[in-house]
């Protein structure tokens, strides 16, 4: 008989709500949206809520980065509970760069098994962890938003702050070399 760690939670305000993050001894398990049952996570027992649990702590630290705009990416040891299909299909979004799209049909293919678009569309749907496996970052083959456990708005809202991010990374950072100094006047003798 295989016995289950124990879960964790705790409520973490953002920008788009407040979130609650559940976790085990061994790694994030979920992030849920505002009103989002844990069931929808495969969590079917009540986590005892923690707010000083070390990977929550961690989780909400990163997340706060990611909404300041400092963080692209996320370094967070993640407690998947999924088919094995499922979790490679999450993990895959991980590889999605920052301020980037893809397709269902690109993820597809990206993982070796091209027809397999509709079934990555339900793995993704099943995401437990948002954002920090970016499934927001799957859009449908024609550029169109695509269901989202957060709604499409909040998916929007998401690819427009990366987009910001990358707009203000790149304003920031000259593209070309910084202009030769201003020659200084040398003094001559006056004849």
């Amino acid at each position: 008989m295989q016995t289950t760690s124990p879960l964790y939670s705790t409520t973490h305000v953002t920008p788009l709500g407040d979130l609650t993050l559940i976790a085990s001894d061994h790694g994030l398990r979920a992030i849920l949206w505002p009103k989002e049952s844990p069931r929808r996570a495969g969590i079917a027992t009540r986590p005892r809520r923690d707010p000083d649990h070390p990977i929550l702590k961690q989780t909400a630290a990163q997340l706060d980065e990611y909404f300041a705009g400092t963080r692209k990416s996320f370094e967070i040891p993640l407690d998947l509970d999924g088919t094995r299909f499922q979790v490679a299909a999450w993990r895959a979004l991980a590889r999605i760069p920052f301020g980037s799209t893809t397709s269902y049909g690109q993820q597809a293919a990206a993982l070796g098994i091209p027809t397999a678009a509709r079934a990555l569309g339900a793995a993704n749907r099943a995401n437990p962890v948002c954002i920090v496996l970016p499934c927001h970052r799957v859009i449908g083959a024609d550029g169109k938003l695509t269901g989202f456990a957060g709604g499409l708005p909040t998916k929007q809202w998401l690819l427009d702050h990366e987009a910001r991010v990358l707009m203000a990374t790149i304003v920031s950072t000259p593209q070309w070399p910084s202009p030769h100094p201003t020659q200084q006047r040398l003094s001559m003798p006056v004849a």
